[in-house]
């Protein structure tokens, strides 16, 4: 595709960088990122890819907005209370940028719904808060071949990190949810909102520098931060050979659902 004058005003900023360019602006929006969830994650990496040109946005979410989520999910405003999420959201993300088709799904994933919303997708975002999805979207997106950014957030504490196959994925490691009550929910614990505006927009940059091809991806490394003390550091993962979906035999062949929601983050 070929971009218009306005386009090349609009994405001026990012034209300008060297690894961007003309052409990379015009893989931007030939690109299809799906964001699961359009809460705390969610929100900022829709807004900020909408922002970019991605040309294909689709967002899935089941709730609608609460007025407890106005706190950090920044997409929603409060005339949006009592909406349906997915639809407070594309309002705002076709407002900000014309250029962006938005598909909107009233949903949430399931294990026989999952593989076929991914499709047709580039790349995909976890921005959901419980561990039933996290694992079932990182299942879905293994057997199918779909690069994602994992997400979670917890208090003043983020971690993330990129899949692409052939990398180490979120089995790896964590090999399965924890038990019930182990870990608390964000409604129990808390979180600050900006944390997830960070954590959000990381993902969001996750996925512009896989449409691009540049840069260093966080393939095989564990982003993790904590906000209180802002201090940032990074592990290095591996894949794990025996890990049960992406290792040598394995025994996840096939999607299921779990149960236990809760957020991902350890007790501090």
């Amino acid at each position: 595709m070929r971009l218009t004058e306005s386009q090349i005003e609009r994405y001026s900023r990012q034209i300008l960088l060297k690894d961007v360019g003309g052409s990379g602006q015009e893989k931007i929006l030939s690109s299809k990122v799906l964001i699961i969830g359009t809460g705390g994650l969610g929100a900022p990496a829709a807004l900020y890819l909408a922002a970019s040109g991605v040309g294909t946005i689709g967002i899935v979410d089941g709730d609608n907005v609460d007025i407890s989520n106005l706190q950090r999910q920044i997409i929603h405003f409060t005339n949006d209370i009592g909406r349906p999420k997915v639809v407070s959201a594309r309002e705002k993300m076709t407002a900000i940028n014309p250029d962006v088709k938005v598909f909107s799904y009233n949903e949430r994933v399931f294990a026989s719904n999952i593989a076929e919303i991914i499709n047709g997708y580039d790349f995909i975002i976890d921005g959901t808060d419980n561990f039933p999805a996290k694992f079932l979207i990182n299942d879905a997106c293994v057997l199918n071949n779909k690069p994602f950014s994992h997400g979670g957030i917890l208090r003043f504490d983020g971690q993330t990190m990129t899949y692409v196959p052939g990398s180490a994925c979120y089995r790896c490691i964590f090999k399965e949810p924890p038990p019930k009550g182990a870990v608390p929910t964000c409604s129990e614990a808390g979180i600050l909102g900006p944390v997830a505006g960070m954590l959000g927009t990381i993902q969001a940059a996750e996925a512009l520098k896989y449409i691009l091809g540049k840069g260093k991806l966080l393939t095989d490394r564990l982003l993790i931060f904590n906000a209180f003390e802002m201090n940032f550091r990074t592990a290095v993962i591996k894949k794990n050979p025996e890990c049960p979906v992406c290792g040598k035999n394995p025994s996840i062949t096939s999607l299921q659902d779990y149960e236990q929601p809760s957020c991902d983050i350890p007790r501090r």
